[in-house]
């Protein structure tokens, strides 16, 4: 028979032995690196432990490229503790909800307060080129399903707090915001699908983020999200998507990315 560790457990285990390898008491903040995020927050702060996430308990060696598979934790200027995970487990993987969350659940139970979400995306406003990024003011869930089981009543009205936006704000007055909606993947939405998420109020599309967002509401995490805009979705130029254009996006935006993040680390 096989005993299977209930999702909130298992994030506990992952979080104690976190704490315990890097021989700190908790996070206070959490940082989960998208596509494109990763290298523009390469050397920030003070870096206290880098450890791989699949030596961790319910962690997993990431499959898609430009996510890295470690947790880097740092000492901000401000002597706070944040821990930048520099990839995710996708809903598409297959692997089930829980994986995805995973990530999100262990950094609540070691302690965070804030978490901040980035992504990489589609983005269906044309005055939004690749490399820009956007706040996410709120999303739509297309992916058929949640991280929450049972009579587990979330409020979403301010599923992305405010006022960490309006603090993102202040390192980068130039950011806007838009509705994030995520479908389930791996297959880049159609042109049709595009255009129905820009039907429902949708202003960036891409595979992760809203999942992650549900689970951090749940453990009463504050949450601030951005994608990174690496592309136009399907259909707005007629040219054809390939995962490079999104790791190039990354590449290009590095300088912008970095000084956000830095100033995030700085303030958060």
């Amino acid at each position: 028979m096989t005993v299977t560790t209930a999702p909130h457990d298992l994030a506990a285990e992952a979080a104690s032995a976190l704490l315990t390898r890097a021989g700190i008491p908790a996070l206070d903040t959490a940082f989960v690196l998208g596509s494109g995020w990763a290298s523009a927050a390469a050397g920030l702060g003070e870096l206290i432990d880098e450890i791989t996430l699949a030596e961790l308990p319910g962690f997993s060696k990431p499959v898609v490229e430009g996510h890295g598979g470690a947790i880097r934790l740092l000492r901000t200027p401000s002597g706070r503790v944040a821990g930048l995970f520099t990839g995710r487990t996708h809903y598409y993987e297959g692997r089930g909800v829980a994986p995805v969350v995973h990530g999100v659940r262990t950094a609540a139970a070691a302690g965070a307060r804030t978490l901040v979400l980035t992504n990489g995306c589609g983005g269906l406003n044309p005055e939004w080129g690749p490399g820009t990024p956007v706040l996410i003011s709120d999303h739509i869930n297309l992916t058929g399903t949640t991280p929450l089981v049972g009579a587990r009543f979330v409020d979403m009205t301010d599923a992305y707090s405010p006022d960490l936006r309006a603090l993102a704000r202040t390192i980068d007055p130039g950011l806007p915001e838009g509705i994030y909606v995520q479908f389930h993947g791996p297959a880049y939405e159609t042109p049709a699908e595009v255009r129905m998420a820009g039907v429902l109020g949708g202003d960036l599309v891409g595979m992760s983020t809203a999942l992650e967002t549900i689970a951090a509401r749940e453990a009463g995490l504050g949450v601030l999200g951005i994608s990174l805009v690496t592309n136009a979705a399907a259909g707005m130029t007629g040219e054809a998507l390939n995962h490079e254009e999104v790791i190039e996006a990354g590449r290009d935006a590095q300088d912008r990315l970095r000084t956000l993040l830095s100033g995030l680390l700085e303030v958060l």
